[in-house]
């Protein structure tokens, strides 16, 4: 059975506020039977606070409606982010005040509190899940959907998989991409022809390795796969390879899955706001031009329904390319917008894939608009002489 996830669009028929996100928001709230489930709950609601100058983070207004539910069903709320984002939140509006509960860093103010979890893959072996999020008994994930040089796209994944863990765990989640070998130097041990090859790529992707003279490092945030490296390489010795950039993904979804592991059946719920999508994720600390169109808000109890549903409804879209920063190159017109940006090997899909096959939740979806935009039949306009 097609799993729900609610949707309001940002669309609106009528300059009313009922039909503004923030309204639609309040209706997935309902429908999702927030305020009935939260009694007596300890209620974590993680977000990215984002960072520095950012401000495309989901606005103070949609966390304080999701704060006051949770207040009004009984539950004790609080918001939550990793400890140098929260440090400078009120700089961005996040105030105790203005949302209407503390926030709280998810692994304590110096990242020490945290519980391991064991699960080999690649080279992670433990997983350090914040103490914040394990010890509360509720959670509801509130992401901000946007772009994201390691794997395309953010979302609920990408909330909880990078946020909810303490750094050294991100760092080595992010180390997965070059645990499969895609540099061989015995087949390239000529310093020009390595130079030459760091040279081919316009984005500084390829460098010289720190740890180990002759070998050349892929910094895989910024290569969108456009091959002008593999036209200088010699046959055999440097690997554009699909195994290296979906590392990360299923890294992505066994962190969230982590996460979710220590919250009872039912005690999760996922909203994502898609407005104002950037290139790149909010950590980066500032906000660019939107390169997608504002979509609206979606809510569901599947974390990889709901991703799916952003996917699929953000895909239809067209990317803004005139807003695409100069730095950016679109070399490729296939797939998800985001693709687009960053490269046909970074699919946005793959962490539902991995999600799913967790058993985190269903690609099947039934997608359930809580106030569908209305469309106006006019009559023909008809010209009327001035005389």
């Amino acid at each position: 059975m097609p799993s729900q996830v609610f949707f309001g669009s940002a669309r609106q028929a009528r300059l009313e506020g009922r039909e503004t996100l923030p309204a639609k928001l309040d209706l997935i709230i309902d429908r999702l039977h927030i305020r009935d489930r939260v009694k007596g709950e300890t209620v974590a609601i993680k977000m990215h606070t984002g960072h520095t100058i950012g401000y495309s983070t989901i606005h103070p207004l949609f966390v304080r409606r999701m704060v006051q539910a949770v207040k009004d069903g009984g539950g004790k709320p609080f918001v939550t982010d990793v400890g140098w984002d929260v440090h400078a939140t009120e700089e961005r509006g996040y105030t105790a005040e203005t949302l209407g509960c503390p926030i709280y860093p998810t692994a304590g103010v110096d990242e020490k509190y945290y519980y391991e979890h064991e699960r080999p893959f690649k080279n992670i072996r433990t997983w350090k899940v914040a103490g914040m999020i394990q010890d509360a008994s509720f959670l509801l994930n509130l992401a901000h959907v946007k772009g994201h040089p390691s794997c395309g796209f953010g979302a609920a994944f990408k909330n909880l998989a990078l946020g909810c863990v303490v750094g050294e765990t991100r760092s080595a989640m992010h180390d997965t991409n070059h645990f499969d070998p895609y540099w061989f130097a015995d087949k390239c041990p000529d310093m020009d022809t390595r130079r030459r090859i760091i040279e081919s790529c316009p984005f500084g992707a390829i460098v010289e390795d720190k740890k180990w003279s002759g070998d050349l490092h892929l910094h895989f945030e910024q290569c969108n796969q456009c091959g002008r490296c593999l036209k200088v390489a010699p046959a055999g010795s440097w690997k554009i390879d699909p195994v290296n950039f979906y590392a990360f993904q299923e890294a992505c979804a066994i962190s969230a899955s982590m996460t979710l592991s220590t919250f009872a059946p039912g005690k999760a719920v996922h909203i994502s706001l898609a407005t104002h999508m950037t290139p790149v994720c909010d950590c980066f600390g500032f906000t660019g031009m939107p390169v997608l169109p504002d979509a609206g808000v979606f809510g569901s109890d599947d974390i990889v329904a709901i991703d799916r549903a952003a996917l699929d409804v953000t895909g239809r879209s067209r990317l803004i390319e005139e807003s695409v920063p100069t730095c950016m190159e679109v070399h490729t017109r296939q797939g998800h917008p985001f693709q687009w940006l960053h490269g046909p090997l970074k699919d946005p899909y793959k962490v539902t894939e991995y999600g799913e096959q967790l058993g985190l939740g269903s690609h099947e979806y039934e997608l359930v608009d809580v106030l569908p935009v209305e469309q106006y039949a006019r009559p023909a306009v008809t010209y009327i002489s001035a005389n």
